[in-house]
């Protein structure tokens, strides 16, 4: 998988957004595929219900300032930040 996915660049763009800084200023550290075991993909929000499939996507690991982040995606457009 390229660090030139799409997922990548919408992960890279929400963490940017919520630190309030330049996307290059943002570190891409890992990305790895993933096959998610239902909708949620990986990070579940209590009191919500997900599809019970098979999701493939990524965990794609950045960085800024010293501090790492981890989203999970889906293959196309969803991209979530987890906490675990």
């Amino acid at each position: 998988m390229s660090q030139n996915e799409p997922v990548v660049f919408h992960a890279v763009r929400q963490l940017a957004e919520s630190l309030s800084c330049d996307e290059q200023a943002v570190n891409v550290v890992n990305v790895e595929e993933m096959e998610w075991s239902d909708s949620s993909l990986g990070c579940p929000k209590p009191g919500m219900m997900y599809m019970q499939v098979i999701t493939p996507g990524y965990r794609v690991t950045l960085e800024h300032d010293g501090q790492r982040y981890t989203f999970h995606t889906d293959r196309s457009a969803r991209v979530v930040r987890c906490e675990r």
